[in-house]
């Protein structure tokens, strides 16, 4: 959860960018979420705070989910040392069926409590987890797997695609706007890796700190990438469930995130 919220670090660095680059609040803001690297949540803010600048920021954040596997490892290669890299981290406990089910319910009562306007975000996320693991709606958590995401995606894709007209696509802002997304996950993911050095020392050595670049929310590319990298260092090491941890936490912290810059700039 802690490297999960170090990682929203990149998302303010570049709201202060923008703002520095001449954007309004709201448009800024809108462009700051790109270092959430949540797509469906960089749209949905958008919309709300600069709809004419959807197609630039939806377009920037999809791009640079794609490239984690590029922009990540220098710069966790950068911050930690060979040492750090060869953590090999203990096995995981068990967790029981209860606490599955248990934990979306109350990730979705927990932070709708305290962030309403990010009940759409949340309940949603949540939803399709409790679908997963009640074990009792399998039709539904297979629909909404394949079937339904697949709809989903091509409408989405579609009517975003509509928005990014020449006039406003076409123009020094949109150039901008990859600038600065480019720069929020490179600090996204340095804010989670240096986070994750601190639990490294806390731990007494415990931690591998590369798991803290997956905080970023990119499920799984994000997790993934710290795997591959401590692989890489140590071939017996194996992070990849590990990473899911600040992963989907950083899931999660995106979406407080997005609903805090609504709450401001909204």
């Amino acid at each position: 959860l802690f490297m999960g919220a170090a990682a929203q670090g990149g998302i303010f660095v570049a709201l202060i960018l923008a703002t520095i680059l001449g954007f309004e609040p709201n448009v800024a803001a809108s462009i700051a979420i790109i270092g959430g690297a949540d797509g469906p949540t960089a749209i949905w803010l958008t919309k709300i705070l600069a709809p004419e600048y959807l197609g630039a920021i939806a377009i920037a954040a999809y791009s640079y989910m794609a490239l984690i596997p590029l922009i990540q490892p220098p710069i966790m290669k950068l911050l930690t040392t060979e040492k750090e890299r060869k953590v090999k981290m203990d096995t995981m406990r068990p967790v029981s069926k209860a606490e599955k089910v248990v934990f979306p319910i109350m990730v979705t009562i927990v932070t709708c409590l305290v962030l309403p306007s990010v009940a759409p975000l949340i309940g949603c996320l949540m939803l399709g987890n409790l679908f997963k693991e009640c074990g009792v709606t399998e039709r539904l958590s297979d629909t909404a797997q394949n079937n339904l995401m697949n709809i989903v995606t091509i409408f989405l894709s579609t009517s975003v695609g509509a928005t990014a007209v020449a006039e406003r696509f076409l123009s020094a802002d949109t150039l901008k706007i990859i600038f600065l997304g480019l720069m929020a996950f490179c600090f996204a993911t340095a804010c989670g890796v240096l986070f994750g050095k601190v639990m490294y020392v806390v731990s007494g050595g415990k931690i591998n700190p590369l798991i803290g670049s997956a905080g970023v929310s990119a499920v799984p590319m994000a997790a993934r990438v710290s795997q591959v990298v401590g692989q890489k260092y140590n071939p017996s090491n194996f992070l990849l469930m590990h990473a899911m941890g600040p992963n989907v936490a950083g899931v999660i912290g995106s979406a407080v995130a997005a609903g805090c810059l609504l709450k401001l700039f909204g």
